[in-house]
């Protein structure tokens, strides 16, 4: 038996995942160190199964082989889905009944990059159990090398027909072009469309992992460029665009406007809550005040929590919260289905409420109220640094008795709107955001973050990137 030991690139281990540049900062001995240590986590906590998935990428196949090399030598039976989104790996772990999963994805980052996301049971592995994974690998602290086994499984089928039993938009005719940016939700969507009632047009529906015709992430209006044009040709009701991996969504209305995460989230907390009156609906700092106000008037709880896909989820399984979203276009449906952050599926949902309404998804939109804000804006702060800045920034607001809160970072509260100011957790940079009623409150609001900035001795941000009216 070979002693097993190995040290991962000090960039590659994440806060919600393990990510990196591949034949640079992550190679197939991550992937097979990252198999051993996963699978020796599963094994010490008296797990027996692990489903395994990967995504559209070129480097995806050797490293998921790796992958998987590395748990079958923990003795772990492994369950390979193949190619796909990664909620259809989500999906396995309840139907396979597995004791964890590991995607393999790049999500939306650009084509040379590649990663592994986890669940450890039911819940993300994230974190501090990330961190744990590179003790072990330096360590060689893993379980006795075994013969497991591995099997392919295709959940394909039942992931799909387990969606359309949620479809609830009757028989109207919708018009919807749908963008999985040849990420690895093409052929899922293409599947899962033929069998929806009304018209529907796929662009960009083959997989192919060096992302030819736009960016795979559909909350940057210049990859929406494509389907908005389509939308307009087809004079369609709205269209529907997926990240790289198929977790995140973004959506055009008919008059091809681009919603928000937060604005979808308000169309999608409406009709959930109808059923879930008073249920909490929780969305992080970086949403709109205009949700959460939404949210309240509909009857809800709204929850404003940190940024982080699984910190999100982890929120989510405490407060029993039937629906969250974040503004990076993760949606997470607790009713009816599994809480985990699911595009595919979260489009479902979004068309039958369209197909039941009187009014068009532009319409909706118009409808809320009109807000003006900055995009993200996201500035370089050493990471040994940058917690420290936002924590400065909390104690001059304290003294000055500002209204803030501060569950993620600090979000300001004014007359005029709010500004947030919070440490990125997988870079090394400070995000900050402002929005307003009106232009001249926003330039108050900038004011007010870049004065703040200055006075823990960095740069302001350039404010000056468009506007986002929203």
């Amino acid at each position: 038996m070979t002693a097993f030991r190995h040290d991962f690139h000090p960039t590659s281990l994440r806060e919600y995942d393990i990510r990196g540049v591949v034949g640079k900062t992550l190679s197939s001995a991550d992937a097979f160190a990252i198999g051993r240590c996963f699978g020796s986590i599963v094994t010490q906590a008296g797990g027996r199964k692990v489903a395994v998935g990967y995504d559209g990428r070129l480097s995806s196949p050797e490293l998921e082989a790796q992958l998987v090399a590395g748990l079958v030598a923990c003795g772990l039976e492994v369950a390979r889905v193949g190619c796909g989104p990664t909620p259809m790996l989500y999906f396995a772990l309840y139907e396979l009944k597995a004791d964890g999963a590991v995607m393999v994805t790049g999500s939306h980052n650009p084509p040379d990059y590649n990663g592994f996301k986890m669940m450890l049971g039911k819940k993300p592995f994230f974190g501090a159990q990330i961190q744990q994974i590179g003790t072990m690998a330096a360590a060689g602290d893993v379980v006795a090398e075994a013969s497991g086994s591995s099997t392919q499984v295709d959940v394909s089928d039942a992931y799909i027909a387990r969606m359309l039993k949620d479809y609830d938009g009757g028989e109207r005719a919708l018009n919807v072009v749908w963008d999985p940016g040849n990420g690895s939700g093409a052929e899922i969507t293409r599947r899962l469309v033929a069998k929806l009632p009304g018209r529907h047009t796929v662009i960009n529906g083959e997989i192919d992992g060096r992302f030819p015709n736009h960016h795979p992430d559909p909350t940057v209006l210049k990859n929406l460029e494509q389907i908005i044009a389509e939308v307009k040709k087809q004079g369609a009701d709205l269209g529907i665009a997926f990240d790289g991996d198929a977790d995140r969504i973004g959506a055009v209305d008919g008059e091809g406007n681009m919603l928000f995460g937060d604005q979808l989230l308000v169309v999608l907390a409406r009709d959930v809550l109808k059923n879930y009156p008073g249920g909490t609906i929780i969305a992080d700092v970086k949403a709109s005040q205009v949700l959460f106000d939404e949210v309240a008037k509909a009857g809800g709880k709204p929850l404003m929590w940190k940024t982080g896909h699984s910190l999100i989820k982890a929120k989510m399984a405490e407060t029993n919260s039937p629906l969250a979203g974040e503004m990076s276009g993760h949606i997470f449906f607790n009713d009816k289905w599994y809480g985990f952050d699911d595009a595919p599926y979260s489009a479902l949902r979004l068309l039958g409420i369209i197909a039941r309404a009187s009014e068009s998804l532009a319409e909706m939109r118009a409808a809320l109220p009109q807000v003006i804000n900055t995009p993200e804006l996201r500035f370089d702060c050493p990471d040994e640094r940058k917690f420290g800045v936002v924590q400065e920034v909390k104690e001059r607001l304290a003294a000055s008795g500002a209204n803030v809160q501060d569950v993620d970072g600090v979000r300001v509260l004014t007359e005029d709107g709010w500004w947030l100011l919070r440490a990125s957790n997988t870079q090394a940079v400070l995000v900050a955001r402002a929005e307003a009623k009106s232009a001249e409150g926003l330039e108050r609001l900038k004011a007010l973050l870049a004065g703040q900035i200055e006075a823990s001795g960095l740069q302001a941000p350039d404010f000056s990137g468009e506007n986002a009216g929203h």
